[in-house]
């Protein structure tokens, strides 16, 4: 299924890739990248020779039906492993769980610092739960990865893609063995945290925002129910308007309509 499926990224989209050869050829290391669009967990995994497992939902591999195990196939065949994220809490300790284990036999494990999609393509703060707490229970080493251009290619909330050429930049490793059995430390965690985003901005060009993605999506909301309630209320207006004057010309119509009776009238 890798093969298929990258094979015919290839050619398709004909990415172009910088660093390979910072891609260790045999044992265990994170691979922390950017994520601009649901297609970034195949582009990366399809230009490498060796498997590369990320973190999805696990909603993925138990939609039932055709379609459902269709789908399920599909992202088991290019190396996504399903975690339950039905608690902020419990998830996270899942997909730790996954990672560690994925380290444990010795190949790559890809992995999100953001924690989401970009919601504009700036770079967001990194979460330091999984990545820092992964590279620092197993010390494998961290590799930066930054994906360019795949949001262009598959919007949120787009269905069909874009061809056009992707790039993927892969810089060198990063060793946090010094810190290895301080994944209870939360500043550590965070300085590890911190180091690999600002690699990964070097790779991508991108612009830091120092909140979370989750945060910044949750203001974008906001800010568009914002405006769509203050449209709301503009167009109430408007016909509120419109009804009184309308109002006021009928009125004004029957007092013309009136004072000719009385003329009317006063002439007969």
């Amino acid at each position: 299924m890798k093969l298929s499926v990258g094979g015919t990224l290839k050619l398709a989209f004909r990415p172009w890739v910088e660093g390979l050869e910072n891609v260790p050829d045999e044992g265990p290391a994170i691979l922390a990248s950017n994520h601009l669009s649901f297609s970034d967990s195949f582009f990366l995994p399809a230009m490498l020779d060796r498997k590369v497992t990320f973190i999805a939902k696990q909603e993925y591999f138990t939609t039932p039906g055709i379609k459902g195990r269709l789908t399920a196939a599909f992202f088991k065949g290019v190396g996504q492993l399903p975690v339950d994220r039905s608690g902020s809490r419990g998830a996270g300790e899942a997909a730790i769980k996954a990672g560690i284990e994925v380290i444990k036999r010795g190949e790559l494990f890809g992995i999100y610092p953001e924690g989401t999609r970009s919601p504009d393509g700036r770079l967001y703060r990194g979460k330091p739960g999984g990545l820092a707490r992964v590279a620092l229970a197993t010390g494998a080493p961290v590799i930066p990865v930054a994906m360019i251009d795949t949001e262009k290619i598959q919007p949120p909330g787009k269905v069909m893609p874009k061809l056009m050429r992707p790039g993927i930049k892969i810089g060198k490793p990063l060793d946090f063995s010094r810190y290895h059995g301080m994944d209870g430390d939360r500043f550590i965690l965070r300085s590890v945290t911190d180091e690999v985003m600002y690699e990964i901005m070097k790779l991508s060009g991108q612009e830091y925002v120092d909140i979370y993605a989750t945060a910044a999506k949750r203001q974008i909301a906001d800010a568009e129910a914002a405006r769509k309630k203050a449209e709301k209320a503009e167009k109430a207006e408007k016909a509120e308007k419109a009804a009184e004057k309308g109002t006021d010309k009928s009125t004004d119509a029957e007092n013309t309509d009136a004072e000719s009776t009385d003329k009317d009238k006063t002439g007969a």
